[in-house]
């Protein structure tokens, strides 16, 4: 259902740079991703917002579980908003995700970590 949605709303991704160069709306989120400092967070709907696609937060989630194997994007810097990792709790992509964070400094408690802190 998720796929069809972004189907039917594709029309929207069809944005220009102010230099009137296409711009794939993979790349913006690429782009807002790699600018997440380290140590910071960003949510999938501020993600959204920042790459010019409110309302996307779907779709950044999207992009962002289909990068390459070896991408050096710090795709583990983008989380919902509730402060938590949004893979299901003691998978490989979780364990891995919290690892990242957690060398980065970011505290968790109770599975959960503050966004009013952590947030970029």
């Amino acid at each position: 259902m998720f796929e069809l949605d972004c189907s039917i709303r594709l029309d929207r991704f069809q944005n220009k740079n102010l230099q009137g160069l296409k711009v794939n709306n993979k790349e913006k989120i690429w782009q807002v991703v790699h600018q997440i400092p380290k140590g910071k967070v960003a949510s999938y709907g501020q993600v959204a917002k920042m790459a010019d696609l409110p309302g996307y937060a779907r779709y950044v989630g999207y992009v962002l579980k289909n990068l390459p194997e070896d991408s050096k994007l710090p795709w583990f810097r983008v989380v919902n908003s509730q402060g938590k990792i949004s893979f299901p709790i003691g998978t490989r992509q979780h364990l891995a995700q919290k690892s990242r964070l957690e060398e980065e400094g970011i505290v968790f408690v109770s599975g959960k970590f503050s966004m009013k802190m952590y947030q970029w």
